[in-house]
C-alpha cells in the first residue's frame, strides 16, 4: 500500500535513517491517509533516542523528552518526533511510572490503543500493521490492540476515545472492547475534566453526535454526565412528544450544525425537565420552569467540565430562549432580536428548529412553518438594516452626557427607552427625534414616550 508522505515528513525519516535509525510515520495520520482523509498533523516514530534525533536535526524542542518526544522544526512548521518505547506500569489511569525506550517499532506499537491507530509507514518499508488496522478500517470496527482491559487500565480516557473514533467515522465497537468499558467506566473519575471536554466536543462535533448515545448505554456518561442517564430515564407522556427527554435530545443534536455551542445547547437545552416534571389528572406530562431550572444546570454542567466563560454565556443565552414564543411578525421579531441579542438570535433560531424536528409530528407543520416566517422577517429586519441593539442606536451616552445628563444608571435607562421606541418603529431612529425624547426622559417626572 502507497501512502503520500508529505515532503518534510518525508525529509525527516530520510535524514534519521541516512543516520543509521529507524523512521516511521504512524498513527492518526496514517489511518487518516488509509480512509482518504487529510491528516491534521504527522507524527513520527523512531528508534533514535531524543539525544540521537536532535543530533540528527539543527532546530529542536525538548516537547516531551522524558517520554521521548522532541519537536523537529522545518521552514517554520513542527513535526513531533518519538522514540519507540514501552510504558512501564500505570498508577492514576493516566500515566506511567517509567518509559523504556527499545529499539523495536512493534513492541512501541503493541502500546497503542486501537487498532486502526496502531500503524506505522515509510516508503522504504511499507505499511507495517502487525495488529490487523487495515482489516479493521475495511470492517468499520474499532478494537483495541492487544488486551482491552489493559489499554484502558493504562488510560481511562481510551474509553471515552473509542466512542468518538466511532462517532467520527461511524465505525461500531469491537464487543470485547465493549465489555471492557462497561467494566472500567468508573475509572473516567480519575480522568481531569479538561481532557473529558476535548473528547466530548469531538463527540458532539462528529457526524454522529448522538452516538453520545453510546457512551451512556456504556456507562461514560454515568461519570461524566449522570444528568443526561436521568434523562434518557425520564419519559414525555406529551401530545408535543414521542420520545424520552434522552432520546428527543439526541434527536435534536441530529438537527444541528457543527457548532460547538450549538451542539452542547441541542444536549443540554431541555436537561432541566427531569426536574420539572409533573403529571396532570388526565395523565399528561408537564415540565412547567424546565427552562430556567435548566439553565442553572447547565452552567453547573459546563462549569464542572471547565468550559471557558464565553461558551458557557452563549450555551446559557441558546438554552434561555430555546421555548421562547416569537410572533411572526415585524414588531415581534425586533423585540426578541433585542431581548436575545443579534449575536444569539440565529442560534436560538437553530435550536427552536432542531427542537421541533425532535419532537413528534403534532403540529409540526405550523411550527416549522412559524418559525420560517420569522426567520424570512429577520432577514428583512437585517437587509433594512433596522435598529434593534443599543450599538446601532442614533444617539450614546455621550450624546446624553453632551446634553447635560449626569453619568450613571440614568444614561442607561434613557437609552432602553430609546431603543425601545426605535424597536416598535424603526423610522425613529433618528438623532433629532431620538435627542427630543432624551431631553423628556431626562426630567425627573418625565413620561414614557409613546407607551
Amino acid at each position: 500500500m502507497q501512502i503520500k508522505l508529505p515532503e518534510k515528513v518525508k525529509r525527516i525519516i530520510t535524514e534519521l535513517e541516512a543516520a543509521g535509525y529507524e523512521a516511521y510515520a504512524v498513527g492518526g495520520c496514517i489511518r487518516d491517509s488509509i480512509l482518504g482523509k487529510e491528516p491534521d498533523d504527522w507524527d513520527i516514530t523512531t528508534s533514535a533516542s531524543p539525544a540521537q534525533t536532535k543530533a540528527v536535526f539543527k532546530r529542536t524542542i525538548d516537547t516531551g523528552i522524558q517520554h521521548g518526544t522532541v519537536t523537529v522544526m522545518l521552514d517554520h512548521e513542527s513535526f513531533e518526533v518519538t522514540t519507540y518505547r514501552i510504558d512501564g506500569e500505570y498508577e492514576d489511569n493516566r500515566h506511567p511510572k517509567e518509559v523504556v525506550f527499545t529499539k523495536n517499532l512493534v513492541e512501541d506499537l503493541k502500546r497503542r490503543d486501537f487498532t486502526i491507530n496502531a500503524m506505522a509507514y515509510n516508503d522504504k518499508s511499507g505499511l507495517v500493521d502487525v495488529f490487523g488496522g487495515i482489516a479493521d478500517l475495511e470492517n468499520k470496527i474499532i478494537r483495541c490492540v492487544g488486551n482491552a482491559e489493559e489499554r484502558f487500565m493504562e488510560d481511562a480516557l481510551r474509553m471515552m476515545r473509542a466512542v468518538r473514533f466511532s462517532a467520527q467515522l461511524g465505525f461500531s465497537i469491537d464487543a470485547n472492547t465493549e465489555r471492557a468499558i462497561v467494566t472500567l467506566a468508573p475509572n473516567i473519575s480519575n480522568i481531569s475534566s479538561e481532557r473529558v471536554q476535548v473528547e466530548l466536543v469531538k463527540l458532539l462535533l462528529s457526524p454522529n453526535p448522538d452516538y453520545i448515545r453510546k457512551a451512556y448505554d456504556l456507562g461514560i456518561t454515568a461519570v461524566i454526565l449522570p444528568e443526561l442517564d436521568v434523562a434518557f430515564g425520564t419519559p414525555q407522556n406529551n401530545p408535543h412528544h414521542m420520545y424520552t427527554v434522552g432520546e428527543h435530545l439526541m434527536h435534536c443534536l441530529l438537527n444541528t450544525r457543527a457548532d460547538r455551542c450549538l451542539r452542547l445547547a441541542a444536549l443540554l437545552h431541555d436537561i432541566g425537565k427531569p426536574a420539572s416534571k409533573s403529571t396532570d389528572e388526565d395523565g399528561i406530562d408537564h415540565f412547567h420552569g424546565h427552562v430556567e431550572i435548566g439553565e442553572e444546570m447547565v452552567v453547573e454542567i459546563l462549569k464542572r467540565l471547565k468550559f471557558d466563560n464565553e461558551t458557557i454565556a452563549r450555551v446559557r443565552i441558546y438554552i434561555r430562549h430555546h421555548d421562547d414564543q416569537i410572533n411572526p411578525n415585524a414588531k415581534a421579531v425586533r423585540r426578541s432580536m433585542g431581548k436575545i441579542g443579534e449575536e444569539y438570535f440565529m442560534g436560538v433560531l437553530a435550536l427552536k428548529r432542531a427542537d421541533c424536528l425532535a419532537q413528534s409530528m403534532y403540529m409540526r407543520e405550523e411550527k416549522i412553518g412559524g418559525l420560517d416566517r420569522v426567520l424570512a422577517i429577520y432577514q428583512e429586519i437585517l437587509d433594512k438594516r433596522q435598529c434593534v441593539s443599543l450599538k446601532n442606536l442614533a444617539v450614546s451616552g455621550d450624546d446624553l452626557i453632551a446634553m447635560g445628563v449626569p453619568q450613571g444608571k440614568k444614561i442607561g435607562e434613557i437609552l432602553s427607552k430609546l431603543l425601545a421606541e426605535v424597536i416598535e418603529e424603526p423610522s425613529r431612529n433618528s438623532r433629532g427625534y431620538l435627542l427630543e425624547c432624551a431631553k423628556m426622559l431626562a426630567g425627573e417626572n418625565a413620561p414614557i414616550i409613546n407607551k
